[in-house]
C-alpha cells in the first residue's frame, strides 16, 4: 500500500541525522515516476512533515501539473547561455529554505554552464549533505555501467548518466512499472509528448521491442539491488571468502569504456570490491606518451573511479606478470581484460605469446575473462543519441589463505584521534606519509617508523596510490603486526608536489598484517565506501580538531542503515 511505504520513509526522516535519498527508477517517461514523487510529496505533507519541490518538471502533462498545487515549489534560478535564457533548480535557494524534504525531478540531468555541480546528482548529494532528505526520479537507461548494453539493445545513446554508486547508495528504491502496452497507449493519448512528437517516439525509442528491453534491465537491475544489499549483513560477509574483480586497462586499448561497463556489471552481480589496474611501462611514461594519449587514459581513470572501481596505477616492465602480482596481493579472483591485439605471425613462429596468453596460462586460482572490445562491424542502425525533452543545451562530455575475518572491520575501531592529522597548510607527499606512519606507530609498539616509512615509500614507488579523485590510500602490510591499523590524514590546501587534476584533501594510511591479505582487501573496501559519501566528506572538512573527525565517522557508521526497495503501485 502507498501508505506504508511513505511510512516507511517517514520512519527514516525521524531517525536520521543526515538527509535520506529515496529513488522512484522506472525504464521510460510516462511510467509514473514524477507522479508517484508527487503523490509521496502530498502524504507526507499531510504527516506533518515541511516538504518543497526542489524542481519538478511537468512537460506538459496536466495530471503531473496538478499534483504540484498545494506544494510549495522552490523558485527556479534563471541563467543566461548562448542568448537563451534557461532555468535550474535553484540550489542555494533550497538549502537556505532547508526543508525536511525535497523532491528533484530528472536526477541525471546535466546543469547550464555556470551552475555550481555540472550534474543534477550532485546537486541533491549537496542537498542531503545538509541533513535533507531527497526524493527524486530517475530511468534505468541513465546508469553508467548500462549504456553500451543500453545502445546496442536500442540503438540510443544516451547522452546523461550518474554513477551507479549513486543508485547503489540510495536508502530506498520504488520500481514504478507499466506494462509496455499501457505504456505505448498513454503515448497515443498524449499524455507524455505533444502530438508532434507521438509518431517519431513510437518509431524511434518508445518501440515496443526497446521498451521491452529497458523493462527487463529494470527488473534485472533491481533484482541485483536486493541481493546485494542481502548478501551486505555482517553474516553473509563472514561466510564470503574474498574474490575480488579487478580489470585491465591500456593506454591506448579500444573501447576502455565499454570495458570498464562490463567490469562493473559483474562486480555488482557478484557483490564484490573490484579495482581499476593500469600497468605504466617504461614506454609509457608521462615524459614518453604524447598529450592526446594522456587526456584519454585520464578520461579512463576517471570513469572507472565514478563507476566505483579503486583505480591504480602500477609501474611494470612485464604487464603480464604485474597484474598477477597484483591480482595475488589483493585477493583477485576474477581478472577482466580486452581483446587482446593478433600477435604478428613471425613473432608466433618465434614462440612469443601476448600478454592475454600469458595471463590465461599462468592465472592459477584465479579466472580471466575475455570481453570483446573489438570494434564491431555497422550491424544495425548508427546509434540515435538521445534528446532530452525541453533540451535547448549541446550534450555534455564527460593467493594469500586463511579464513576470513568474522566480521566486516569498522573504520573507528582502527583509527584513533591519535591517527588523525589535519594540516591547514600545503604539504609535501613524503611528509605527509611520515607524519602519518609516526601517528600510526606512535605509542602502540607496533614496529620501526622508518622501516614502517621504507616500505610505504616502495609500494608508491611501485604505483602512487594519490588518485585524481581527491583521495589517497597508501599502504603497506607489516610484518608481525598483530592488528590492522588507519591513520587519516585531512589537507585542507592539497599536498604540493602531487600534480592532479583535483587537489588531494584525504589520505588514508593503512598498516596491516603481512600474513593476512583478506584484511588489507577489506579495509581498503571500507575506505572506498567513505571516499564516495558526499555528505560524510564535506562534514570531515568542517571538523577542526582529530576528535571531531573522529565523531564524524563514528556517527557515519552509526548511521549506515540497509534500505528497501518496493514497488510502486
Amino acid at each position: 500500500m502507498p501508505e506504508e511505504r511513505t511510512d516507511t520513509f517517514l520512519r527514516l526522516i525521524r531517525r536520521a541525522g543526515r538527509g535520506r535519498l529515496k529513488v522512484y527508477l522506472g525504464y521510460g517517461a510516462g511510467v509514473g515516476k514524477t507522479y508517484q514523487m508527487l503523490l509521496e510529496g502530498h502524504r507526507l505533507k499531510d504527516e506533518g512533515i515541511d516538504v518543497v519541490v526542489g524542481l519538478v518538471e511537468s512537460h506538459g502533462r496536466a495530471e503531473t501539473a496538478k499534483l504540484i498545487e498545494g506544494l510549495e515549489v522552490v523558485p527556479r534560478r534563471r541563467q543566461e547561455y548562448r542568448g537563451v535564457v534557461l532555468e535550474e533548480m535553484d540550489l542555494d535557494a533550497v538549502l537556505a529554505r532547508k526543508p525536511q524534504v525535497a523532491l528533484i525531478d530528472e536526477l541525471a540531468h546535466t546543469n547550464a554552464p555556470g551552475s555550481r555541480n555540472p550534474k543534477r546528482y550532485q546537486d541533491a548529494q549537496d542537498i542531503l549533505a545538509e541533513g535533507i532528505h531527497v526524493i527524486t526520479t530517475l530511468n534505468i537507461q541513465h546508469l553508467e555501467s548500462l549504456y553500451d548494453i543500453v545502445e546496442k539493445a536500442t540503438h540510443v545513446r544516451i547522452r546523461e548518466r550518474i554513477p551507479d554508486t549513486v543508485l547503489t547508495e540510495a536508502d530506498q528504491l520504488v520500481n514504478v512499472d507499466l506494462t509496455t502496452e499501457d505504456l505505448r497507449k498513454r503515448l497515443l493519448e498524449g499524455k507524455i509528448y505533444p502530438p508532434e512528437r507521438i509518431q517519431t517516439a513510437l518509431e524511434n525509442f518508445f518501440k515496443e521491442t526497446n521498451l521491452e528491453e529497458l523493462r527487463e534491465l529494470t527488473l534485472r537491475e533491481l533484482a541485483s539491488q536486493i541481493d546485494q544489499r542481502r548478501r551486505e549483513t555482517p553474516e553473509e560477509e563472514a561466510l564470503a571468502a574474498p574474490d575480488q574483480i579487478m580489470v585491465c586497462l591500456s593506454s591506448r586499448g579500444p573501447r576502455s569504456e565499454m570495458l570498464l561497463r562490463s567490469a562493473s556489471r559483474l562486480a555488482g552481480k557478484l557483490n564484490r570490491n573490484w579495482y581499476a589496474v593500469y600497468v605504466q611501462t617504461p614506454s609509457e611514461e608521462p615524459t614518453v606518451i604524447d598529450a592526446h594519449t594522456q587526456r584519454i587514459l585520464s578520461g579512463t581513470l576517471t570513469l572507472a573511479k565514478q563507476l566505483g572501481a579503486m583505480v591504480f596505477t602500477y609501474k611494470g616492465e612485464d604487464i603480464a606478470d604485474t597484474i598477477l602480482r597484483f591480482g595475488r596481493e589483493y585477493r583477485v579472483g576474477t581478472i577482466v581484460v580486452g581483446s587482446p591485439t593478433p600477435l604478428p605471425a613471425w613473432k608466433r613462429w618465434m614462440g612469443e605469446r601476448g600478454t592475454v596468453d600469458r595471463l590465461v596460462h599462468a592465472a592459477r586460482g584465479m579466472t580471466v575473462v575475455v570481453i570483446d572490445t573489438r570494434e564491431e562491424e555497422a550491424a544495425h542502425p548508427r546509434p540515435v543519441p538521445e534528446k532530452r525533452e525541453n533540451e535547448t543545451l549541446p550534450a555534455r562530455t564527460g593467493d594469500g589463505s586463511g579464513p576470513p575475518p568474522s566480521s566486516p572491520p569498522v573504520l573507528s575501531d582502527l583509527v584513533d584521534s591519535r591517527g588523525i592529522v589535519i594540516w591547514n597548510q600545503p604539504v609535501r607527499k613524503e611528509i605527509a606519509l611520515r607524519t602519518l606512519v609516526d601517528a600510526a606507530v606512535g605509542g602502540r609498539g607496533i614496529g620501526d617508523p622508518a622501516s614502517i616509512l621504507a616500505l610505504v615509500l616502495k609500494r608508491e614507488e611501485e604505483g602512487s596510490t594519490f588518485f585524481n579523485e581527491g583521495v589517497a590510500f597508501p599502504h603497506a602490510r607489516i610484518e608481525n603486526l598483530e592488528h590492522p591499523v588507519v591513520a587519516m590524514g585531512v589537507t585542507r590546501q592539497g599536498v604540493e608536489d602531487v600534480f592532479l587534476e583535483k587537489p588531494v584533501e584525504y589520505i588514508f594510511l593503512v598498516l596491516s598484517p603481512a600474513d593476512s591479505p583478506d584484511t588489507q582487501v577489506r579495509i581498503l573496501g571500507v575506505l572506498a565506501r567513505v571516499s564516495r559519501n558526499r555528505h560524510l566528506l564535506l562534514k570531515i572538512q568542517s571538523c577542526r580538531t582529530p576528535e571531531e573527525v573522529l565523531s564524524a565517522l563514528q556517527d557515519w557508521e552509526a548511521q549506515q542503515i540497509v534500505g528497501g526497495i518496493e514497488p510502486a503501485p
